[in-house]
């Protein structure tokens, strides 16, 4: 059940660091760039959620955390 969570986390997970690769790559006005980091990242952070790198709580926490600090730090970046 963890695995599956995992997996759900990764949405979140991918969208966050997706908006905020976005803006390293190109700050100011990122134009239509999310639309290529975003799904990238969502399918990075499935993939990871997927393999049995590490236990599926650990893997559940990395991406929980990666989503709390993708969205905490995107408006910390200059515009």
């Amino acid at each position: 059940m963890t695995g599956l969570w995992a997996v759900l986390a990764a949405l979140p997970f991918g969208w966050g660091f997706g908006l905020f690769a976005a803006r390293i790559i190109m700050p100011g006005d990122i134009g239509q760039l999310p639309a290529l980091t975003i799904p990238i990242c969502i399918v990075s952070g499935l993939i990871f959620a997927i393999l049995p790198i590490v236990n599926a709580r650990i893997r559940l926490n990395i991406l929980l955390i990666g989503a709390a600090l993708g969205f905490a730090l995107d408006p910390l970046l200059p515009r």
